[in-house]
């Protein structure tokens, strides 16, 4: 199991990993700095999520630990490991169409709602890790 911990780190490749699904209990870690921005981390065994700046990022159901989280305008890109599978919602850009992979597989195009939410089914099993990339259409 590579559960994240201190809950959130920065790696030494410039990416976030965080989140630990191992936790009996809520666990928070707020003020997190990372790029000039302020990170909240609140992960355990029935929920991980993320926020930057007081904006929703990343939530998944049950928790997960997330390694190598890299994202800009058009693309986000993380590893995902639990113990069961997971419903993974990610916040983009409200109302766009996304090319999602999941464990090296095109699943298709996806769109946001207008709010930006974009949900991801992950077959999880313990101790394995998929790689998960959502990627903006031109």
């Amino acid at each position: 199991m590579a559960v994240i911990s201190e809950l959130i780190r920065e790696e030494e490749n410039g990416s976030l990993s965080f989140g630990d699904y191992s936790l009996p209990v809520k666990t928070k870690q707020d003020g997190f700095k990372y790029n000039g921005d302020a990170y909240k981390i609140k992960t355990f065994c029935e929920i991980t999520r993320l926020e930057k700046n007081g904006s929703f990022l990343y939530e998944s159901v049950p928790g997960t630990a997330v390694h190598n989280y890299m994202s800009n305008a058009s693309k986000v890109m993380f590893e995902v490991e639990g113990d069961k599978d997971a419903q993974i919602t990610l916040e983009l850009e409200s109302e766009t169409e996304y090319k999602v992979h999941v464990d090296q597989v095109y699943v298709g195009k996806m769109k946001t709602d207008l709010g930006g939410k974009l949900t991801i089914s992950a077959e999880l099993e313990e101790n394995d890790k998929i790689a998960v990339v959502v990627e903006k259409v031109d």
